[in-house]
């Protein structure tokens, strides 16, 4: 049962006594080792309402020569484009906040309004646009042509800098070279400059852009309602990390997103999302072929994936531990031919390594039918990521441990 902390900083004996009341009420039976009729009415009383949270099973293991170390729990779904459920593990209804995986879909209000002609944007650029890219001289270069010929300054973005960039190589060259990074190496650069370029070609006015009411904004979050199939007015949103909002969606809703994605095709012409079929297979097309501009040249298994699974999945992660993996239809390695599905991912503990993320995706997409012999190893290093002592010897491994059940072979 949640409590509030005391917050005055001075208040040092309600702070004693909130900590006194803590440990008696969290431990098993209290501070007496049981607990009251009133106490547990109340606990009851306090659970109503509020959300389920079940506990999750265990994906990955983290093991040092033979001992678990550490585990990491999570829910996996797959689902098709009409949201029938395929195969899933833990709680397809588990609500999650779309952070960086809502890029592919968001994009769309750019493609939707004329901007790629507008702009010139060729598919390297488009995927971007869709990206979390690692803030490389190639995603700086290409976004700073967007901004020339769009007349945009650079210095427009309100993304931040904070982290940034992702790749290593380039964050040791800067700070060697004594330069501070721009904000165009931040890994939500191409999804801000889909705000600008808007604005842009709208007339609408380039600084705010990410206030919920600006009309940039407010087309953004009206593409990501349609693609979602949801009413705009019922979006959960929050804030996500480089201001922007994100919005709320069971893991489910994820995965047939990303069956979208992965074919457009398959939404029938009286659904609410038939519309925006045409511009969200152009995203998708332009994220396959250019797997390094959706994450980077290094370390990002968005881009190892899409590269090894040769165009049959489009894959997006997300700050938390969060990922969206489309599966385009073809022949799976069970021999048999099967439709466009989605797959969600969410790790529980938010995954500070990635290693729980990268472990767990690659295994459920092996699961799905789609990477064997020659793709898994290409993918080695991410479906057991290993962990190095200082010479280089592999110290420990993260190892999915998980089965994807069939729905309808459930008991």
């Amino acid at each position: 049962m949640a409590t509030d902390v005391p917050t005055g900083a001075d208040d040092e004996e309600d702070l004693r006594h909130f900590l006194a009341t803590e440990r008696a009420t969290t431990r098993p039976g209290g501070a007496n080792g049981r607990r009251s009729k009133a106490g547990r009415s109340a606990d009851r009383s306090a659970g109503k309402g509020q959300p389920r949270w079940p506990t999750p099973p265990i994906l990955v293991r983290q093991i040092r020569n033979g001992v678990v170390e550490s585990v990491h729990r999570g829910d996996v779904v797959e689902v098709d484009a009409s949201g029938r459920l395929v195969r899933s593990i833990g709680d397809v209804d588990r609500l999650v906040t779309l952070r960086s995986t809502v890029k592919p879909f968001g994009a769309v209000a750019l493609i939707e309004a004329g901007g790629a002609e507008e702009f010139d944007l060729g598919p390297a650029e488009i995927a971007t646009l869709a990206s979390s890219h690692s803030g490389e001289d190639v995603h700086v270069r290409t976004l700073q042509a967007v901004h020339r010929r769009a007349g945009i300054s650079q210095s427009a973005l309100g993304c931040g800098t904070e982290g940034m960039p992702l790749d290593a190589l380039t964050a040791a060259r800067l700070a060697r070279d004594g330069e501070r990074p721009s904000a165009i190496r931040h890994m939500c650069s191409g999804q801000h400059s889909v705000f600008l370029l808007l604005s842009k070609m709208r007339g609408w006015p380039l600084d705010e852009y990410w206030e919920v009411e600006h009309p940039a904004h407010v087309a953004y979050r009206e593409t990501v309602a349609r693609a979602y199939a949801v009413p705009v007015d019922r979006l959960r949103t929050a804030v996500d990390g480089c201001g922007v909002l994100t919005y709320a969606f069971p893991l489910r809703e994820v995965a047939r997103a990303y069956a979208f994605l992965a074919y457009p095709e398959a939404v029938a012409a009286g659904d609410a999302r038939a519309s925006l079929a045409p511009h969200l297979r152009r995203i998708r097309d332009a994220m396959l072929a250019h797997p390094e501009m959706v994450g980077g040249t290094r370390d990002r298994l968005d881009t190892a994936l899409m590269k090894a699974a040769s165009g049959r999945v489009v894959a997006k992660g997300g700050m938390e531990a969060l990922r969206g993996i489309g599966i385009l239809p073809g022949a799976r390695t069970t021999g048999t031919a099967a439709e466009a599905t989605g797959i969600a991912l969410k790790i529980e503990d938010g995954d500070g390594y990635e290693r729980a993320t990268w472990a767990a995706s690659v295994e459920a997409v092996r699961q799905a039918g789609i990477l064997d012999g020659q793709p898994m190893r290409l993918l080695a290093r991410y479906h057991r990521p290993p962990t190095l002592d200082p010479h280089g010897r592999v110290a420990a491994e993260a190892v999915p441990e998980f089965e994807l059940a069939p729905v309808g072979e459930r008991l």
